[in-house]
């Protein structure tokens, strides 16, 4: 991951993708997605640029 893409919130990450941030912290918790760091107090941060691809490799095996 490049030093210059900060890591977004789950909330903005949902955001950017449509869904609720429910649907992407449940998408986490099923291992369909990962973050990419997930903080001391247990909050996930998201690079955008991964999470797309990760989510249109889910949609690929999904047809």
């Amino acid at each position: 991951m490049p030093d210059d893409q900060p890591l977004i919130r789950t909330a903005e990450a949902a955001r950017a993708l449509g869904v609720s941030s429910e649907t992407l912290r449940r998408w986490s918790r099923a291992g369909r997605v990962k973050p990419a760091r997930r903080t001391l107090g247990g909050q996930d941060r998201w690079d955008l640029e991964d999470l797309k691809r990760q989510v249109d490799a889910l949609a690929d095996e999904h047809g």
